[in-house]
């Protein structure tokens, strides 16, 4: 029932080289924020990182996900779109025509795509993150460490990408390549169906019924709202996933999903003096304390989150769609 159109696959990875360029900075100083210590907010973030390292400490891990991101966002798009139109078609029994896209359709090929995203980027994503952390202090207080960051003049933990992978291998087998990798399925398959879905419906909305496609503003405008859903709502999972995969820089503290949330849950969120703040009566009920201290720990990096969603879903989409048209020879851009 239709057969594989492997022009997805080539935009997408065109749209990956370019979200990449574009978001590496601020997912950066989202990592710091998120894994690292010392940090109070975004801004500060930003000073402390260009202060430290100036701007090249922005693009710290840059050259692996650059080259492997592409490929990874090539599979995703590639798998969504085909999943999508395979679904639509085979719902229709129409194999040549483009039948429309149902929310069912569109939610079935989300969660493939991120599915398919967890086997191929995990590993991107834990080389990225080692990379960006390895300059980063860290502190444990159940051993009593004291921080530690690599002084100048000092060898860091990797001397690049491929030195990072052989570490990693050689020290945790080839499942160490795979480490965050449940915490990072619980964040994309929500994730893509928040990314793929809003895009899809507010392209449609933003687009005239008289246009045959919508037009690069509205692909621009809509895929960056999308992401800036998308990675807004999957904050609190990527806080999890980030803070496993920078384990093992210098030291190995969580045990799994739940033990990474439990400790940090015990360490910067309930304190407790904030248990007398909770309402007395049957059960347990959350005051207003305590949901702020949720918030801060696992909603840590939201707002840059968000941000760089925005510049960064809307270059990937840009860049696919455009890309699409070209390589396609049509005349006005085709949503995936």
């Amino acid at each position: 029932m239709g057969s594989l159109q492997l022009e997805d696959f080539a935009a997408g990875w065109i749209g990956g080289a370019a979200s990449v360029i574009v978001g590496h900075p601020l997912d950066t100083v989202k990592t710091r924020l998120q894994a690292g210590v010392g940090y109070g907010n975004t801004l500060s973030c930003i000073r402390m990182v260009y202060r430290r390292e100036s701007v090249f400490g922005f693009f710290k891990g840059m050259s692996f996900p650059l080259a492997s991101i592409a490929v990874y966002n090539s599979m995703v798009f590639g798998v969504f779109s085909n999943t999508q139109r395979f679904l639509s078609q085979h719902r229709c029994g129409e194999p040549e025509a483009s039948p429309p896209r149902t929310l069912s359709d569109l939610l079935l090929a989300s969660i493939v795509a991120g599915v398919v995203s967890v086997g191929l980027g995990g590993p991107v994503d834990l080389i990225k993150i080692r990379l960006q952390m390895q300059t980063q202090p860290f502190r444990d207080a159940n051993l009593g460490l004291k921080s530690k960051a690599v002084a100048p003049g000092e060898q860091p933990a990797y001397q690049g990408p491929v030195h990072c992978i052989t570490t990693i291998v050689r020290n945790e087998g080839l499942a160490g390549l795979y480490r965050g990798a449940s915490a990072m399925l619980l964040r994309d398959v929500p994730g893509y169906c928040l990314y793929f879905i809003p895009y899809v419906f507010l392209s449609e909305w933003i687009t005239p019924e008289a246009c045959t496609g919508p037009s690069p503003c509205a692909v621009w405008l809509a895929g960056g709202m999308a992401g800036a859903i998308s990675w807004g709502t999957a904050t609190p999972m990527d806080v999890v996933k980030s803070r496993l995969q920078a384990d093992g820089v210098y030291l190995n503290k969580y045990k799994g999903v739940l033990d990474c949330i439990s400790q940090s849950y015990q360490k910067e969120g309930l304190k407790p003096h904030s248990w007398s703040m909770v309402a007395p009566g049957p059960g347990l009920r959350l005051s207003v304390t305590t949901v702020c201290l949720l918030i801060k720990v696992f909603f840590r990096g939201i707002t840059v989150n968000a941000v760089r969603g925005f510049p960064m879903s809307a270059a990937m989409f840009l860049g696919y769609e455009l890309s699409l048209q070209a390589i396609r020879g049509d005349h006005a851009v085709t949503s995936p």
